[in-house]
């Protein structure tokens, strides 16, 4: 079966297949030729299935790190467009080919392939821990539930840990510093091992009460301190702040 993510060289792709016919060789004689006349309208087929399957699992299921596929299957086409005549005219299917390679929100997953993703979570711990939509499974969940409430404040409220006067108090608090400097520390190794080993993927989620104050704050110094850094990209989700304004 024809992988989409396979990044080999033409080179290669040929010894591979040559390998192939001359291993179906000691069982049957078959016509290299008329194979091969064929052979790369299949491959257009099983790249067309696996970006049906890698688009709507990643943009509809959002079950993000099936997007990784992407940019591979997309350098095929490009490699078969520019290489390979078909048997027969199949101009509207060459057509949406070549609208996929300029589609600049696929680039952009190209561009995104070689960057770790590292998607910051808030959220109430009544409301059970943020989903995993990687397929990953793992990553860091802290509970801001020790430190001090803005909540429990009148003047507070209404507010997030967003606005001016509840990032003031919080910055206030030694004890916010102190577990703020440890959960760096955490997430920044973690960064750095997971770029070493190639990995795409890190979950940091953040968690309080209401999901309001404590959680937010924390995932927006967190956010804050990653952003900029080399091969980071970051995505920010206040889950229980999108519910409310739903």
């Amino acid at each position: 079966m024809y992988d989409a993510k396979a990044d080999l060289p033409p080179e290669l792709r040929q010894q591979l297949l040559d390998h192939y016919l001359g291993t179906l060789g000691q069982f049957i004689k078959p016509d290299r030729d008329g194979f091969l006349h064929y052979y790369y309208s299949y491959v257009y087929v099983r790249i067309l299935q696996a970006l049906g399957a890698y688009g709507f699992r990643g943009f509809y299921e959002r079950k993000v790190h099936f997007l990784e596929s992407v940019p591979y299957a997309l350098k095929n086409v490009r490699w078969l467009l520019h290489n390979v005549t078909l048997p027969i005219e199949l101009p509207t299917l060459l057509e949406a080919f070549n609208s996929m390679l300029g589609s600049e929100k696929l680039r952009n997953l190209a561009s995104d392939a070689d960057s770790l993703v590292v998607r910051v979570f808030s959220f109430s711990f009544h409301r059970g821990w943020p989903k995993d939509e990687t397929g990953n499974g793992g990553g860091f969940v802290f509970d801001g539930r020790s430190l001090p409430n803005p909540g429990r404040e009148e003047r507070f409220k209404t507010l997030t840990g967003k606005d001016a006067p509840v990032i003031e108090y919080l910055n206030q608090q030694d004890s916010v510093h102190q577990f703020l400097a440890n959960v760096l520390s955490l997430v920044d190794a973690s960064v750095r091992e997971y770029q070493r080993r190639g990995f795409k993927n890190l979950m940091v989620a953040f968690g309080c009460t209401g999901g309001q104050h404590r959680s937010v704050y924390l995932a927006e110094q967190l956010a804050k301190r990653l952003r900029g850094q080399s091969g980071v990209e970051v995505v920010v989700r206040h889950r229980e702040l999108e519910r409310g304004s739903e």
